[in-house]
């Protein structure tokens, strides 16, 4: 495929495909297509490039910037000056310079106007220029007004004094400058972002004494490195006061190689029970980050949080305020979390990267930046005192041509009055240039007085002076960086503040788990025989006296927290994870535990187990096995449980048995048959999982009839009494009685009394 550049048609003769066509008026060029495709995107390319998205390390400014605050000094936009309509100031810079849309154009003034966006803004706006929630709330132009502010003077004192080279603007009407003659390194103060074609630029801005002080260091010491320039440049500073938390070495490897990331952390303290946040992260809206808190809180993620406020005003405009649940919220850790799940810790890209002085796109290291700026600065101050140098000369060769004409001041009227060209004449005689005789001839008459020669004399001698000052400076370079180092001085000192952004040194945030997130108030859990589960607040509640279905009875319970996982552990001997704080309430009948979950076809539940990871339980069988376990081991996600004690079939679990002292324990194990077996718990191993130990010894014939088996273990210490569940009938018995039946682990163990042998379950009465 080919295409041809539009204009005038193609002649009818077409040549030889190996032939180039010749170039006529009459005829055009033909180009294959993806030759003309890659020539139109490289052009489109470096047009964004250079003239769009990136600033110049001159100035710091981007093209429509850079036109936005010519074109206000052109309008007379100064400090001191009437606030204007931004809308004239942005008509003047699309019917002058800049002919792109009027919106695109507000919106870059805009953002030179919020001081909230730039730390050292360009325009000092009156009317709605947006809010830190919402930047882009401003108002339209036609409604909004505006003029430079005193930094401002920075870019452009000294622009009209020969240091800047210019351009015709688009239509070739007017002229425009290339850069401005920044006095500071505006591209590290106010800093900026962009994207362009296949490159970005993300510069952060940072503080005026600090950024001035490293530039000084790099002329008096030009092999300083980065390291060395980090002494006065501690980092960026944002126009916020939220905390940069970068560690140092991260920052020092950022101005080494020119990319890296920033991260800040808001500022918060304590007012009473409430957290007060005070400064939030650049560019980071409290509305947001208010609403990124209240989702969690909506989808119970956040527990330990009740309430939010915003108390923001003029004069605290940024106060946000957070309530925890109650006085137990470690607010350390809430905060921490918050870090990690909201906008009050945010990252920032940062890639140094800026059109340089030969014109071209480079990505700069801290050392790197600063030297491109003081040879800017450098050439800019000797442009501008050769600059100087001219006129004075100029003026000290005019002063010389008025000296001669007031010593023969009658001759030269004389002159001037007969001759019909006075010029040549005045030239020839008095043996002046052009340039004298043209401005002696435009002498008003008014200067003609006899004090003029003495005012002119004394001007000649001023000037002298001047020029020998100038020339000085200009041919020693010595003396031109010292100028250029009191210059840097007295701005420094005159748009200089303090750090905005504090560097501090703090941990990561990290999220809390979802355990952590959950207030940790006291709990029963109650299960029923049927299979049904509730959990009743406080620790006060008599399980056995709730309501229970038709049916249905008490079976187990245990006392925890609410942020502790609770172990189901069923017949087959798997253990099931659940979520204490989402059980259904005590004041319901509940519901089963089986719901959500998948234990296996015809297996029930025997027992609930809480408490921390290392909390300890005795698991035991039926059949007489059994050992310790700890509750980390049990643990697990998964809905279809995890294996823990061997059982099956005829063997089942029994309810597991809070273990407080392996050293001072005892166990006590009864049968159906009526038998009790106590021993010492130490002789019971710790076990992950298994089969276990043999705690009591049934007959297999008997186990495997149904005659004996265990029904039930307790976990016991001295001074406790065991009270044994005979039907409606309970035998108490105290330290004195349970010694009669100490034995050995695995042994038969003694009868219990007539009357009781009918045993349903075991329990232990703990001494007061």
């Amino acid at each position: 495929m080919a295409t041809r550049k539009s204009g005038t048609t193609r002649s009818s003769k077409k040549k030889p495909a190996a032939a180039k066509p010749k170039a006529s008026s009459n005829s055009e060029e033909l180009l294959a297509l993806a030759d003309f495709t890659e020539s139109a995107y490289l052009h489109y390319s470096m047009y964004v490039i250079l003239d769009r998205a990136l600033p110049h390390v001159g100035d710091g400014l981007k093209p429509v910037q850079r036109r936005i605050i010519y074109a206000m000094s052109d309008l007379g936009l100064h400090a001191n000056s009437k606030h204007k309509k931004s809308a004239r100031t942005v008509g003047d810079v699309l019917g002058k310079f800049h002919p792109h849309g009027d919106s695109a154009c507000y919106e870059a003034m805009v953002l030179m106007a919020q001081p909230f966006s730039y730390r050292y803004p360009l325009i000092d706006g009156q009317g709605n220029w947006g809010s830190t929630d919402d930047p882009k709330s401003f108002a339209a132009m036609r409604y909004t007004e505006a003029r430079m502010t005193r930094y401002a003077q920075v870019l452009l004192s000294e622009l009209g004094q020969g240091t800047v080279d210019w351009m015709p603007n688009f239509d070739g009407t007017l002229n425009e400058p290339r850069t401005l003659p920044a006095r500071l390194p505006n591209v590290l103060l106010n800093g900026g972002s962009g994207i362009a074609v296949g490159m970005a630029t993300d510069i952060p801005p940072h503080n005026i004494r600090e950024v001035a002080s490293a530039v000084i260091h790099l002329i008096d010491s030009p092999k300083a490195t980065v390291k060395d320039l980090m002494k006065h440049i501690n980092g960026p500073d944002y126009p916020t006061d939220a905390e940069i938390i970068t560690p140092a070495d991260e920052i020092r490897q950022m101005y080494e190689t020119g990319n890296g990331s920033i991260r800040m952390r808001a500022v918060w303290k304590k007012e009473g029970g409430d957290v007060v946040i005070t400064a939030l992260p650049h560019q980071v809206s409290g509305s947001k980050v208010l609403e990124q808190i209240a989702s969690q809180m909506n989808a119970k993620k956040l527990p330990l949080v009740q309430d939010l406020r915003d108390e923001s005003d003029h004069e605290n405009p940024v106060r946000l305020v957070i309530e925890p649940r109650s006085n137990r919220v470690n607010v350390d850790e809430l905060m921490n979390h918050l870090f990690a799940t909201t906008d009050l810790e945010r990252s920032y890209r940062v890639n140094l990267n800026m059109i340089g002085l030969n014109g071209r796109p480079r990505v700069f290291n801290l050392k790197e930046l600063i030297k491109e700026w003081i040879e800017y600065r450098m050439t800019t101050v000797t442009r501008r005192l050769q600059h100087r140098l001219d006129r004075v000369v100029d003026r000290l060769h005019i002063l010389d041509g008025y000296l001669i004409a007031y010593l023969n001041i009658d001759e030269v009227i004389k002159i001037i009055r007969t001759e019909d060209e006075p010029k040549p004449v005045l030239m020839k005689r008095f043996k002046l240039t052009e340039r004298q005789a043209e401005a002696i001839l435009e002498l008003k008459l008014r200067h003609l007085a006899k004090l003029e020669e003495m005012r002119i004399q004394g001007e000649k001698d001023e000037l002298a002076a001047e020029r020998d000052t100038l020339e000085k400076i200009l041919n020693s370079k010595a003396r031109l960086k010292t100028l250029v180092k009191k210059e840097i001085t007295a701005d420094a000192e005159e748009f200089g503040d303090a750090r905005r952004s504090p560097i501090a040194q703090r941990e990561a945030a990290k999220a809390l788990d979802q355990s952590a997130l959950i207030p940790a108030e006291p709990t029963t859990v109650v299960l029923s025989k049927l299979g049904w589960i509730r959990a009743a607040k406080g620790h006060d509640v008599n399980p056995v006296e709730l309501n229970y279905r038709q049916g249905d009875g008490y079976l187990h319970s245990v006392r925890g927290r609410t942020n502790q996982t609770l172990i189901c552990l069923d017949s087959t001997g798997r253990a099931y994870g659940l979520a204490a704080h989402s059980l259904p309430s005590a004041r319901s009948l509940g519901e089963p535990v089986s719901s959500g979950l998948k234990p296996p076809a015809g297996a029930t539940f025997n027992g609930v187990m809480m408490g921390g990871e290392d909390t300890q339980y005795l698991l035991s069988t039926n059949q007489g096995y059994g050992f310790v376990a700890r509750l980390g081991d049990m643990i697990t996600k998964t809905k279809a449980g995890k294996a823990v004690i061997r059982a099956g079939g005829a063997v089942e679990t029994l309810t597991p048995a809070p273990v407080s002292s392996m050293e001072d324990g005892w166990v006590a194990v009864a049968t159906s048959a009526g038998r009790l077996l106590v021993f010492e718990l130490s002789e019971l191993p710790e076990l992950a999982k298994g089969k276990g130990v043999k705690l009591f010894n049934v007959p297999k014939k008997d186990f495997e009839s149904g005659e004996e088996k265990v029904v039930g273990c307790a976990v016991f210490e001295e001074g406790d009494k065991l009270l044994i569940h005979s039907g409606k009938r309970v035998l108490t018995l105290k330290p004195k009685d349970i010694d009669n039946y100490v034995g050995e682990r695995a042994r038969r163990g003694l009868m219990l009394p007539k009357g009781y042998r009918q045993v349903a379950r075991i329990d232990v009465d703990p001494a007061s």
